[in-house]
């Protein structure tokens, strides 16, 4: 028997604007996936090492589901977060919702999924689930992943169950719309300052030299030694050129929704600062795809050189995004609809 829910099965760039998606639009808020993001306050930056690890993680945003929790805050939608130990628990936790007519979003280990490309653990990976069937459950994934996918029931249980760095007990999740989506979509132009201004103030003063403009700065320092720390040159290089891009860690994916994310707050509010930390993110975008390049070619080279760039480019990038960043926590200070030049 299949269980199945008629939704907008729209893949975005990015795994968890693309499940919050899903579960909006299925309540009539249609937002933007920059809009997802930024007030979300997604955009940060960590460098984290461990001896376990082939390679550095490069990762360009909050922690996994602080997005989630941050946007429903911002637009005071009603979060239902369910967690457990109990594989029987889990799927009663996402088959009743189903059930009752409601998507669900699932944070799992995106290492286990049948349809997945890139067969590397990561389990902070979200994805939206809209149906079942005696054999498959139904997805929807970012456009890189396929869109609308399948995958076993077995291999979703294994994703959901998996422990490691950035999982959760078979979380699953639900949204709803207080007062409908017209209301909360006049949440938005409110929620929009103090978005921009709390992901500035996390950024700027990160509790550990890992994170925020910390942790670019201590990338640009360490990179020139990634040739020698990577297991395997060849393979770890190029992979986390292309995660930075288009996998959406550390690189130019985060910040080009980010600058989108500020492009559309123009139309809600005005203001000098807003303009500069726009403009300031359109060049960063561009400075982290050529620290992507640079990765790559260290890798099919073998040469230290392009990692002595990246580094010089990182250290480059630690400082502009700082720039941007304080002119953004000062946002506050622009008077509320200025005039736009």
């Amino acid at each position: 028997m299949t269980t199945k829910l008629d939704v907008d099965a729209r893949g975005m760039r990015h795994c968890e604007t693309t499940a919050l998606g899903v579960l909006l639009r299925h309540q009539g808020l249609d937002l933007s996936e920059p809009l997802l993001f930024g007030l979300g306050s997604g955009l940060s930056f960590v460098y984290w090492d461990a001896r376990s690890m082939d390679f550095p993680f490069l990762g360009g945003r909050v922690k996994p589901f602080v997005l989630t929790r941050n946007l429903a805050a911002a637009l005071d939608l009603d979060l239902e977060v369910k967690e457990t130990a109990s594989p029987r628990r889990a799927w009663e936790n996402v088959a009743g919702p189903i059930g009752a007519g409601s998507p669900v979003g699932l944070q799992l280990d995106s290492h286990h999924l049948d349809y997945f490309g890139s067969k590397v653990h990561f389990g902070g990976h979200v994805v939206a689930m809209y149906g079942y069937d005696d054999r498959d459950a139904y997805l929807v994934d970012t456009d890189q992943q396929g869109g609308a996918v399948t995958t076993g029931l077995a291999s979703l249980a294994r994703a959901r169950a998996a422990r490691g760095p950035m999982t959760a007990k078979h979380r699953s999740f639900t949204l709803t719309v207080p007062g409908g989506a017209a209301a909360a979509r006049a949440r938005v132009a409110a929620a929009v300052v103090p978005a921009i201004t709390a992901c500035a103030d996390a950024f700027l003063h990160p509790p550990i030299a890992n994170l925020g403009h910390r942790g670019i700065a201590k990338a640009g320092r360490l990179a020139p030694t990634w040739l020698r720390r990577a297991s395997d040159p060849a393979r770890d290089l190029p992979q986390a050129a292309m995660l930075m891009e288009r996998g959406g860690t550390g690189g130019a994916l985060f910040r080009n929704l980010y600058r989108d994310f500020l492009a559309e707050c123009a139309d809600l509010v005005g203001g000098p600062h807003l303009r500069t930390g726009h403009r300031l993110y359109t060049e960063a975008a561009v400075l982290w795809t050529e620290v992507a390049a640079l990765l790559a070619r260290a890798g099919e080279s073998g040469d230290e050189g392009p990692l002595v760039r990246a580094g010089t480019v990182l250290g480059d990038l630690a400082r502009l995004e700082t720039e941007a960043m304080r002119a953004l926590r000062s946002l506050g200070e622009d008077a509320p609809g200025a005039p736009r030049s």
